[in-house]
């Protein structure tokens, strides 16, 4: 049995019962706990905080190992991978949801409510130094000037190199397809570096954004708006570059044939998805 590939065994593989679920639910649970406790600076909430992670990480470390192995010993049929695509495409359709809620919010300020409030006779009253252009700092703004990120610095570069991440990841699946190892490898690893140097300058701008333009979660719609669609994207290239090292450490270990690599597949899928996100974010945030 363990010489037979997951497109070779004829049976649906069922797993025995396992405690992982209930342990990450247990994880995000002290995470939860643990990040209110921090915001509200009460005390212990750093420490449930990192108890929650340290939980977590157990837990992912523990459970993807075993799938991973189960994998190699050729447990899975062809009906379980078609399961795990089936899977992964709606949990990227769901992260398609995720981040449509955000960009309809931005939308909505934009299009619907900056118009409404033009209408008004006297829009000083809705908040100091009100007008009703694009982009606006009401209604919670702190009273100082900003100035909007522009879409020529950071965020062109880092577009230039999630889109070359895209194609440094193609070419790693290329050279899987065509088992060459070597190009494998390299091709993950140029991923993983500009993912990388994306999160590096990311972070930069931000706090560029917050000393000198004064771009914050306080400038109004614009500074929430700007900070959550960025936010969240950050976090899901944080994710992808963490999924994206996981595979690599299994391409050393040996792991994926031409035939068999759907774990490798699924990670390019997110990957792409995060990628074609951010075009959308430049375009609607930075650039127009």
């Amino acid at each position: 049995m363990s010489s037979q590939t997951p497109q070779q065994a004829p049976y649906y593989y069922v797993p025995a019962p396992s405690t992982y679920p209930i342990t990450g639910s247990v994880a995000l649970f002290l995470f939860a706990l643990g990040s209110v406790l921090t915001m509200n600076k009460l005390a212990g909430g750093p420490y449930v905080l990192g108890a929650g992670l340290l939980v977590l990480f157990y837990m992912m470390f523990s459970w993807f190992g075993k799938v991973a192995h189960e994998s190699e010993a050729g447990l899975y049929s062809k009906r379980v991978g078609l399961s795990f695509r089936w899977s992964m495409g709606w949990f990227i359709f769901s992260e398609v949801m995720f981040f449509a809620a955000f960009f309809g919010a931005l939308f909505y300020a934009r299009v619907l409510a900056m118009p409404d409030l033009a209408s008004l006779e006297n829009q000083a009253l809705l908040w100091p130094n009100a007008n009703a252009v694009w982009p606006n700092a009401g209604p919670a703004y702190d009273g100082d000037p900003f100035t909007p990120m522009g879409a020529w610095g950071i965020p062109a570069i880092n577009t230039l190199l999630l889109l070359t991440s895209g194609v440094t990841l193609t070419w790693a699946h290329h050279g899987l397809l065509h088992n060459r190892r070597g190009q494998l490898k390299l091709g993950l690893f140029l991923t993983i570096a500009l993912g990388v140097v994306f999160l590096a300058l990311q972070v930069y701008e931000y706090m560029h954004a917050y000393s000198e333009l004064n771009v914050k979660l306080t400038t109004g719609i614009f500074g929430s708006v700007f900070y959550m669609l960025t936010g969240f994207h950050g976090f899901h290239v944080t994710i992808g570059a963490t999924m994206l090292i996981v595979i690599l450490c299994r391409v050393f270990a040996g792991h994926f044939t031409p035939d068999n690599h759907f774990a490798f597949e699924a990670v390019a899928w997110y990957w792409h998805f995060v990628d074609v996100v951010w075009l959308l974010l430049f375009v609607v945030v930075y650039w127009i």
